[in-house]
């Protein structure tokens, strides 16, 4: 392969990795399961599986799942929970059972989820109770013939699983009221499926594994298709990247960003279950108190986050009081780590964090920084092994060191495209495998690249993608709205927020009005934080208005 980029390269990482090491994400975790069989694997709210336990509730599950009538080899399988045990237990019984899965935003609206739902031809679901009333608002106009549910406290001890269920339900009222007819609670699927073995099913490299959502600048999701072989390249990768900074059976990693995030489910699942790690799985990240105390209890040594995470938890009483002396890794994705926030963490932690690009259709690791790096250096790293990164003009043409252009990537971690939307892959896949990310990009003299800019006009919030076209087509749905421009703001603590630049119809619309109008409709990292009115939007001659000129 040539290295059209290559310049220099961190000590001990090979240029290329072993793409046939595993067959399938499945062989990884049945593989981990041999190794480390008594060791802990996931953790959380005070529970611990090992590695044989989830093997024993995966096949369970995979079981239960491999006898509902009609389901065959590829057929699609949401998720939609945040970081409990549950959830790993459900990935990857999916995945034994032959299926697919399709990760779910549990913050979803009823729109956005009769979307994914509809659009993946998902048939089953496993879903947490908590945001049942948003599956039940949509289940009969999507593709859905079966339902699992759980509790919070499914795969807790007992009595602590009845009293974490009572008190989420009864007490603190966190699960509105739903119908669901036919749904299967979770723990009576596990029984069920419990009198016979799965039937393993044999998986290969092309084989769809994950159906990762990503925005669409049409405003529409789309399905990352991501194989086997996609997700077990993107892990032989970043493995071989930190190989010399972790030892086998030793790690404790933070699992702090939802598993149905690509960073998080490739980089502290599938990475570090190889190496037969321990997964602390923090369930609500944003309950900043409550994460550094739990931080307080475990001695980890290595956590992953956005620069939001890191700010946040670094500004929050009792952070200084954590023990950080078995730290080894801090690793930055998902957005931009400023600056400021990378020092300081350096400074409080004594170790540096280390930032990484990439794209949930690169499944997700691009580029790295060193290990051996003393400092914030600003840019994006270097390529990870096996994948060729150029930065590339209009044309396709490979650009010279120091010019900035379109940042393309070709490997094997590449996704095979999006799913049934042949036109929107064609977009940014060449037929020479180049992907194009739509970011702008520079490579410096040393091989390292940085990020000067996006093409797209995408607002990237605390990590998450938001693209204006969808937000706009809310905002116009609004009866006060004459027309609407959305644009994303610089903002200290999420890297960007959402603004919207709106002409009124109606002249008693107000701020609280859009806002209330965007809550009903969007996630809530996509709302709106700051609301500007105009008497004119800036548009080109056919009247499209001007984004570049509302900044």
């Amino acid at each position: 392969m040539e290295k059209v980029w290559l310049k220099s390269y961190p000590p001990g990482v090979p240029e290329e990795v072993d793409l046939d090491a595993y067959l399938s994400v499945t062989d990884v975790f049945e593989q981990a399961i041999k190794q480390f069989g008594e060791s802990p694997c996931f953790t959380n709210l005070g529970a611990t599986l090992t590695y044989n336990e989830m093997d024993h509730y995966t096949d369970q599950l995979a079981s239960y799942l491999q006898n509902l009538p009609g389901m065959s080899k590829g057929d699609r399988v949401a998720v939609m929970m945040p970081n409990v045990l549950q959830n790993p237990i459900s990935i990857f019984a999916i995945l034994r059972a032959g299926f697919t899965v399709v990760n779910t935003n549990p913050l979803y609206t009823p729109r956005e989820l009769k979307h994914q739902l509809s659009d993946s031809g998902a048939r089953a679901i496993i879903v947490m109770e908590n945001f049942c009333h948003t599956l039940s608002d949509v289940i009969a106009d999507s593709p859905i013939e079966y339902v699992i549910t759980t509790q919070l406290g499914d795969m807790l001890h007992f009595p602590k699983s009845l009293i974490v269920n009572l008190v989420v339900k009864h007490v603190k009222k966190m699960v509105p009221e739903f119908s669901l007819p036919g749904r299967v609670k979770f723990k009576d699927a596990l029984q069920a499926g419990s009198g016979q073995r799965h039937k393993a099913v044999a998986c290969n490299h092309d084989d769809l594994a994950f159906l990762q959502y990503t925005g669409g600048t049409t405003g529409v999701a789309k399905g990352a298709m991501l194989t086997h072989g996609n997700m077990t390249a993107n892990m032989q990768q970043a493995s071989a990247w930190i190989k010399d900074a972790v030892k086998d059976g030793e790690e404790t990693i933070i699992t702090a960003l939802p598993l149905y995030h690509i960073f998080s489910l490739t980089a502290n699942c599938l990475t570090f279950m190889k190496i037969g790690a321990l997964n602390y799985l923090i369930t609500n990240p944003r309950d900043m108190p409550g994460f550094v105390k739990e931080l307080q209890n475990v001695r980890f040594t290595v956590i992953t986050g956005v620069n939001t995470l890191f700010n946040g938890l670094m500004n929050t009483p009792g952070f200084e009081q954590i023990d950080f002396s078995s730290l080894k890794l801090a690793l930055g994705g998902g957005m931009a780590v400023q600056q400021p926030v990378a020092e300081r963490w350096q400074k409080m932690t004594g170790t540096p964090v280390l930032e990484a690009y990439g794209l949930t259709e690169t499944s997700p690791a691009v580029c790295i920084n060193p290990l051996n790096l003393k400092e914030y250096n600003g840019s994006i790293g270097l390529p990870v092994p096996s994948t060729e990164v150029s930065v590339q003009d209009e044309n396709g043409n490979i650009l010279p060191q120091g010019e900035t252009g379109e940042l393309c990537v070709r490997g094997p971690q590449v996704m095979k495209g999006y799913w049934q939307k042949p036109n929107e892959t064609a977009k940014v896949l060449s037929s020479d495998g180049w992907l194009k990310t739509g970011d702008v990009a520079q490579m410096d003299e040393l091989g390292f690249f940085r990020i000067v800019d996006r093409l797209k006009d995408m607002i990237l919030v605390s990590g998450f993608n938001v693209y204006p076209n969808e937000v706009e087509t809310v905002i116009a749905g609004h009866e006060g709205v004459l027309e609407v421009g959305v644009i994303g703001e610089p903002d200290e603590a999420c890297g960007e927020v959402v603004k919207a630049v709106i002409v009124k119809k109606d002249a008693s619309l107000d701020e609280a009005g859009i806002i209330a109008h965007c809550r009903e409709k969007l996630t809530g990292y996509k709302i709106p934080k700051i609301v500007e009115f105009r008497d004119e939007l800036p548009k080109t001659n056919v009247g499209k208005i001007l984004r570049r000129e509302l900044r």
